[in-house]
C-alpha cells in the first residue's frame, strides 16, 4: 500500500470540506442593495455652485464632486465620506480639502453632514456645513441646514 494514499485522501477531503464551507458564506443573490446605492445629481442651493454629483457605494462610502470653478476664491477637492442607514433615512458625512486659488496653499476643510430620505429615483433631505481653517478651528457657526434634493442617474 502506498504510504501517501491516506494522507492525500485526507488532504483532498479537507479541501473539499473547507471549500464547501467557504462557499456557504457567499451572497445568496436575494439581498438587494440599499436604495441610495448609485450615482445622483444633487442640487444644493447653498453651495457656491449648486449642482453636485454624489456616488453612494454599497460598502458605506461615498464620493462627491462639483465643478471646481464654482467658487472664485477657493479651490476644493472632491469630497469623500461615509453613510449609514438610520431607519428609513440615510445619514452621512463627507469632507473636502480647500486650497487658496492664488497662493495654492492649504486653507482648510469643509465637512458636510446630511440626512436624506430616498423615494425611488429621488431623495430629499437636509445638510449642515461646517468649515475649518488650516489649524482645524471652526471658522463660523454651522449654517442653518440647507434643503437638498437628488435625482438618480439612470439609463434612458
Amino acid at each position: 500500500m502506498n504510504k501517501w494514499g491516506p494522507l492525500l485522501r485526507a488532504g483532498f477531503l479537507a479541501s473539499v470540506a473547507f471549500g464547501l464551507y467557504g462557499c456557504s458564506g457567499m451572497p445568496s443573490g436575494s439581498r438587494l442593495p440599499n436604495p441610495v446605492v448609485g450615482a445622483w445629481l444633487v442640487k444644493d442651493p447653498n453651495a457656491p455652485f449648486p449642482y453636485h454629483m454624489y456616488v453612494f457605494n454599497d460598502d458605506g462610502t461615498m464620493q462627491q464632486a462639483n465643478p471646481d470653478a464654482g467658487d472664485p476664491h477657493g479651490s476644493d477637492s472632491d469630497g469623500k465620506g461615509i453613510w449609514v442607514t438610520d431607519g428609513d433615512r440615510i445619514k452621512g458625512k463627507w469632507v473636502e480639502v480647500i486650497a487658496d486659488r492664488f497662493t495654492h496653499q492649504f486653507v482648510g476643510r469643509l465637512e458636510i453632514s446630511y440626512d436624506i430620505t430616498v423615494s425611488g429615483d429621488s431623495y430629499t433631505g437636509s445638510e449642515t456645513a461646517r468649515s475649518y481653517d488650516a489649524a482645524g478651528n471652526l471658522t463660523a457657526s454651522p449654517a442653518t441646514p440647507a434643503q437638498i434634493e437628488g435625482k438618480r442617474v439612470k439609463f434612458p
